[in-house]
């Protein structure tokens, strides 16, 4: 007679807590601004409009967008600000940074968004393993969401977890 396999991790009351879950699907584009500087670092603010009206905005519809600028250039605040304002019409989210930026951002919405009173005196398993780009700054904003709920706390998967928290 063979001894039947007994899973126990999925008949146990721990619950899992996926980041991937939560992943917004979407385009996410990254917009450099040096691309409208003179060679790069100088921002002359009557080309930098021009070029401005000219670009094609559409192209962002319904995208996530970071805006930055890859060189050293001393960029003035309000260029990254015109640039939000040809966006707003046309993107889903705008952040100023990069693509761990805007993925923190979104995080943050969706987060704070949650009802964690379904993990009330519960188990939890923040699961680390992820396919998709999400940030740890995701992680640590579920722990601090999570610990007022949570039984007790853990990180990794089910057959491998680290304690991190245990309610008194």
């Amino acid at each position: 007679m063979q001894d039947e396999i007994i899973n126990r991790v999925a008949n146990s009351v721990l619950e899992v807590f996926d980041l991937e879950d939560y992943y917004p699907k979407g385009n996410r584009v990254q917009i450099d601004i040096s691309q409208w500087l003179l060679e790069g670092f100088l921002l002359k603010e009557k080309d930098f409009r021009e070029h401005l009206q000219r670009h094609d905005w559409t192209q962002y519809q319904d995208q996530y967008v970071a805006i930055s600028c890859s060189t050293d250039a001393i960029v003035p605040a309000w260029a990254s600000i015109l640039v939000t304002l040809h966006l707003t019409p046309f993107a889903k989210k705008i952040v100023n940074g990069t693509f761990e930026d805007l993925e923190t951002a979104l995080y943050q919405e969706i987060l704070h968004a949650i009802d964690y009173t379904i993990y009330q005196n519960k188990p939890v398993i923040i699961k680390g393993c992820s396919k998709k780009p999400v940030p740890m700054s995701a992680y640590v904003l579920a722990a601090q969401y999570l610990q007022p709920f949570a039984k007790s706390i853990m990180y990794g998967e089910a057959c491998s977890a680290v304690p991190l928290y245990k309610k008194k």
